[in-house]
């Protein structure tokens, strides 16, 4: 997931007040895909440095298929299979795909299909929805207001969602706000993915509850009217798809992210020391822990580094729903897992407060909830 304060690029100092040729080129910089996809020779400002340039063939992950049938069915066997490989993957790398998940497979196609609508629109018109400074909603290409280099080689449209039955028409509501009223139908069909996607959330925490013997409904409680992100993923082709990255490497600071991938390979997931890539399963939703859930789960369960890379022929998409709390509630593990063996890592927080400190202070990476957590004592102190 990256949620863009998540890109792994470090932040742009203040231009001078009397900018310089070079910090004048750099406001240019715009990234119209239908331009540079056919360029090849990338900007200087999309290169990546040689040890954080992508390898090539790696090997793939190992994760397991969690197989949602009998869980949804209520079969008690199926249901602690499925309990014990969540709880296995969840603490060696955090990353899983489920299966028979129940997702009409024609809302994720229509998904896919109204992404292509928009990002395969004229800039221009994208640009009606795009994202104001400070703000983590609306439409991004590379993001060169705020970083100077280690652009990464994508587009995105990212919207809220609540699970607030006062706010059932939020997604459809802003869609159209940006993009006018022709966009009713994309708004709708957003609209009612993010539901099956907060619904299929909740299913998961169940099992994630189930597999940290805190209860069933610990974590779905907790989650229950959620206030989440979603976000389409666009990667064009690049001529020199081996200097640069279409996402930076990153952990999830949100609780959980469920990524459904169209059918071109590039998500690629840091586990043992070596980078493994996850192969794309269009009946399946790859799954992985973020920051979030591993300070819920006091650091049991691990948000681990993953990045996407791009390549020279074919667009690549991906649809990522970023599950978060409501904003008020407050980021702390149950009493079960607190004991003497296992005392407390992180301070209590709220989602706000962390999207804040990966706005604004610090890049996503492995050490983000350490930072965080020293970032928070020195502020109460």
């Amino acid at each position: 997931m990256a949620i863009d304060c998540i890109a792994s690029v470090p932040s742009m100092p203040h231009p001078p007040k009397h900018g310089t040729k070079e910090d004048k080129e750099q406001e240019l910089l715009v990234f119209d895909a239908a331009l540079l996809r056919h360029q090849p020779h990338l900007p200087k400002q999309f290169i990546w440095p040689d040890e954080e340039k992508p390898c090539l063939n790696p090997p793939e992950l190992v994760v397991p298929f969690i197989d949602l049938r009998g869980f949804l069915s209520g079969d008690p066997f199926a249901t602690m299979e499925a309990s014990r490989l969540v709880g296995e993957a969840c603490r060696k790398h955090g990353f899983f795909l489920v299966v028979n998940h129940g997702i009409d497979s024609r809302l994720i196609s229509d998904a896919h299909r109204f992404m292509d609508d928009f990002f395969e629109q004229p800039l221009s018109q994208k640009q009606r929805a795009q994202r104001k400074p400070g703000e983590h909603c609306g439409y991004a290409s590379s993001f060169t207001g705020r970083f100077s280099s280690k652009l990464p080689w994508k587009e995105t449209l990212s919207f809220q969602f609540s699970a607030d039955k006062h706010s059932q028409n939020l997604v459809r509501d802003y869609l159209c706000q940006k993009m006018g009223q022709e966009f009713d139908q994309f708004g709708m069909v957003y609209q009612e993915y993010c539901e099956a996607m907060s619904n299929l959330s909740l299913v998961i925490m169940e099992l994630l509850g189930m597999s940290l013997e805190v209860g069933r409904t610990s974590f779905r409680e907790f989650f229950d009217k959620n206030n989440s992100i979603m976000r389409l993923n666009y990667y064009p082709p690049c001529q020199k798809p081996d200097l640069t990255l279409g996402t930076g490497p990153h952990c999830d600071p949100t609780s959980l992210t469920i990524l459904h991938q169209d059918e071109v390979g590039g998500l690629q997931v840091y586990v043992d020391n070596e980078w493994h890539s996850i192969s794309p399963n269009f009946n399946a939703f790859v799954v992985n822990i973020g920051d979030t859930f591993m300070a819920l789960s006091n650091g049991r369960y691990k948000s681990c580094l993953h990045r996407a890379v791009v390549n020279s022929q074919t667009t690549r998409k991906s649809l990522a729903f970023f599950l978060c709390p409501r904003d008020d509630k407050v980021v702390t593990p149950p009493s079960e897992l607190v004991n003497y063996v296992s005392p407390r890592i992180y301070p209590d927080f709220t989602w706000p407060m962390l999207l804040e400190f990966t706005q604004k202070h610090y890049r996503a990476d492995m050490n983000t909830l350490e930072q965080f957590t020293n970032w928070v004592q020195r502020n109460k102190s």
